[in-house]
């Protein structure tokens, strides 16, 4: 089974006031802890979509196995940034959704994602957490319509709600932990 992974960093942090995924978090970039994640999981394509901060973004991966996608409709919302990357990942068997902003994400969640897809036969894997179910999220290719089909402003989590049938939960609760705003980062615990 080929599993690609999308990593979503396009956005411009508005919130934040600077790129989170250029923030570091034990030694290294969001961003590229994100992508090590995937590629060490065993994803490939690994696919960043990009968007705002291409130029230093690109320049953070550029010594990583990945592809880079630029959407250059970031702005216009997360929807078409997940368009892009499905559109780069079209033939793969399914696609593991990440974003940069939540540092607690690691390679051994995204293998079991991948995991519980395989053994549950299930087309959607999300992560739970905080009493919801989010990204990390893997969809198999059953749903790469649904994804391509998504609004501008659109995530894929109205897909995970209209499909209850398809989807197997993995627990994650450091899920919870995202970087929006300056008072996150602060309250991230930098250890090695």
């Amino acid at each position: 089974m080929k599993v690609g992974a999308i990593l979503l960093a396009a956005g411009s942090s508005s919130r934040l006031g600077q790129p989170k995924q250029l923030l570091t978090f034990r030694g290294k970039t969001f961003v590229r802890l994100s992508v090590e994640a995937a590629i060490e999981a065993g994803c490939s394509p690994a696919i960043a979509v990009i968007g705002r901060d291409r130029d230093r973004i690109a320049r953070e991966l550029r010594d990583l196995p990945i592809e880079i996608v630029w959407n250059q409709n970031w702005e216009s919302g997360l929807g078409g940034s997940i368009r892009a990357g499905v559109e780069a990942a079209r033939n793969c068997d399914a696609v593991v959704i990440l974003a940069c902003d939540q540092p607690h994400v690691d390679a051994a969640l995204l293998r079991r994602l991948i995991e519980t897809h395989s053994s549950t036969g299930k087309a959607i894997v999300p992560s739970a957490y905080a009493g919801t179910l989010g990204i990390p999220a893997l969809f198999g290719w059953s749903f790469f319509h649904a994804l391509l089909s998504l609004g501008d402003e659109e995530g894929a989590k109205p897909i995970v709600v209209a499909h209850p049938g398809e989807v197997a939960g993995v627990d994650f609760p450091a899920g919870a932990v995202d970087i929006d705003t300056p008072e996150d980062y602060g309250n991230l615990p930098n250890e090695s």
